[in-house]
């Protein structure tokens, strides 16, 4: 069985990877970007009555109407009675108790988002910097972990309160490794990217559905570029430090099976979809590792094209530009 850590690779990686030159540019850090988010759990946990809802509701009309949506519900008594109940109810409040004092200050959040958006802004000069909320969903009950859009983002925080919560998301184990305070803003970062990354939609395979995603994962790194690889992937480290060692292997098993350019949706899956692990590599090969080789291929253009700016990046739609301009070959090591 090829596909094993060696603790010379981890030991590499940990070393190699530090990202210690990974503060902004001066041009990029001078631009004017501030960021405070905007703690909506608090608030509503403290209402008391009907009219406290109406008065919340009233006061966050847009978080209502794209967060809460508002208009799904026949009427405002058919918006305002369930949230009530929710303010209200003793065992929500008990989570959210424990989201407000997991994220008791947001500050890294805050200055990994400022980041982010001064890249945005450098690279596209009519970005926005959207409203940032925080919330307590109650798990789903009254939003989603994550909702990103153009003017608004809100993190459900009692999804990311991570392996100490008293409740946690009803999701497989390799799902709930995504559900910690550190990748929140990564996980945001990558549903902004779906704003900039084009593809075509004409020719679909394996190979296009790879390097679109590997385009994703180098959009987030180019904007959070202190955050380490394992945090914007959602692997860990030693899933990291293996990848990285046996790269060339699991390219060759791409190769040697003639997958690259398969079209049938279940071969693509496999491999990009959401999986505990990838057995026809290795048992211990992660889930996604397709795009994990994306990523690869994206960074290996973007290196040997430094000319490249990242919107020009994001606009190319032909896949086949970016591989066989990458040159990607990664060697089989012993």
């Amino acid at each position: 069985m090829y596909y094993r850590l060696l603790i010379l690779a981890l030991l590499v990686f940990t070393v190699g990877c530090g990202k210690e030159s990974c503060e902004l540019p001066e041009e990029v850090a001078k631009i004017p970007v501030e960021v405070k988010i905007e703690r909506l759990e608090k608030p509503f946990f403290e209402i008391e009555s009907k009219a406290d809802v109406a008065a919340f509701v009233k006061s966050h009309p847009y978080f209502a109407r794209q967060y809460l949506q508002q208009s799904e519900y026949p009427s405002d008594s058919a918006f305002i009675n369930p949230l009530y109940d929710l303010a209200t109810n003793a065992s929500l409040d008990s989570l959210a108790q424990q989201a407000m004092s997991t994220f008791r200050n947001m500050q890294e959040q805050e200055k990994q988002l400022e980041g982010a958006f001064k890249v945005l802004k450098y690279n596209y000069p009519q970005f926005e910097v959207p409203q940032v909320k925080t919330f307590v969903t109650g798990l789903g009950t009254l939003g989603n972990d994550l909702y990103v859009s153009d003017s608004l983002i809100v993190f459900g925080i009692d999804y990311f309160i991570g392996t100490e919560a008293k409740y946690r998301p009803q999701a497989y184990d390799y799902i709930l490794k995504r559900y910690e305070p550190d990748k929140m803003v990564p996980a945001a970062m990558l549903l902004l990217s779906n704003r900039y990354n084009k593809t075509n939609f004409k020719d679909r395979n394996l190979l296009s559905e790879m390097i679109g995603m590997g385009k994703a994962y180098y959009f987030v790194q180019s904007v959070l570029p202190c955050v380490p690889d394992s945090k914007i992937i959602s692997y860990t480290d030693k899933e990291i430090a293996d990848v990285t060692h046996n790269e060339g292997r699991i390219w060759a098993h791409f190769v040697e099976k003639e997958l690259l350019f398969d079209k049938t949706p279940f071969v693509v899956n496999k491999y990009i979809g959401e999986r505990p692990n990838t057995p026809e590599i290795d048992a211990t090969a992660p889930g996604r590792i397709g795009t994990w080789v994306g990523w690869q291929i994206v960074r290996k253009y973007m290196e040997r094209h430094p000319e490249v700016t990242l919107p020009e990046l994001m606009a190319e739609t032909d896949y086949r530009k970016i591989f066989d301009e990458s040159k990607y070959k990664p060697e089989k090591k012993r």
